[in-house]
Parts: structure tokens; C-alpha cells; sequence
């Protein structure tokens, strides 16, 4: 699959490399598929990384309708793991922003920065949802 955005890679690329502890970007869609993502992470690391995410904000989203406010809203989800960190934030209409990152990572600072980078481009980052395509009857 390709990018949105064939600009996207290098926003990405550049997130990795001015965030002290950051190791791998991807920018998904609500339904788990990978839009872009660091060259270092990946096709495949990238496929399994982006149905992850969408898993992670899934279970947040279902327990923000139950114990939140009923609005359902997440606005991100982070997981610590022996040997690193999983980072996910909204970005954009049906669009997230996933970043792995060492477990030593300033967590301020990887939040700080993923949210810099969806105000700038949030716009770009968006993954409307998929509708089926019907075939017209001959």
C-alpha cells in the first residue's frame, strides 16, 4: 500500500531522528492498515506494527465509551513493554500516528513531538473510511 502522502516518509523520518529514543514511525489507519512508516521498520514489521496499533486504540476506545465520558475519545494510548515503548495518537480524520521507542525514551518528549508533528500536518494524515466499491449491473 502506498502512502497518502508521498511527503509523509520524510516528516516521519525526521520525527525518528530529532527524538532522542524513537526507533520506528507509522502513520495507520483506524482499520490497521499501514499508510507510511520509517524505511528501518520495515514492509512486513510495518503490517504487523500498524494491525498493533489499531488493536491498542480499539480496546482504549471501548474503555473510554465505558469508564470515560461516554464520548468515547482517546487521545493516545501508550504501552511500556520490556524493552520499549509503543506510542499511539490521533492524527487526522480516521488516521493515527504510531511510534516505537526505546524504554530509557524521555515519554514527555516522544508525546511532545508526535504532537507537534500531527498539529503541522494533521491535516495530510487522514484515512477516511473505506466504503465498498458495487459493480454496476451490464
Amino acid at each position: 500500500m502506498s502512502t497518502t502522502n508521498p511527503n509523509l516518509e520524510w516528516l516521519l523520518e525526521s520525527l525518528v531522528e530529532s527524538t532522542p529514543g524513537a526507533t520506528h514511525a507509522l502513520v495507520l489507519s483506524r482499520d490497521g492498515l499501514k499508510l507510511c512508516h520509517t524505511r528501518a521498520l520495515g514492509v512486513d514489521r510495518a503490517d504487523q506494527l500498524a494491525a498493533i496499533a489499531a488493536g491498542v486504540q480499539a480496546l482504549a476506545q471501548s474503555a473510554s465509551v465505558e469508564f470515560g465520558d461516554g464520548t468515547g475519545g482517546v487521545r493516545q494510548s501508550m504501552t511500556e513493554f520490556h524493552g520499549g515503548l509503543l506510542f499511539i495518537v490521533e492524527a487526522g480524520e480516521g488516521a493515527h500516528l504510531a511510534v516505537l521507542a526505546a524504554e530509557e525514551a524521555d515519554v514527555g518528549l516522544v508525546g511532545h513531538k508526535m504532537d507537534e508533528l500531527v498539529e503541522q500536518i494533521g491535516a495530510f494524515l487522514t484515512a477516511p473510511p473505506r466504503r465498498p466499491q458495487h459493480s454496476q449491473p451490464a
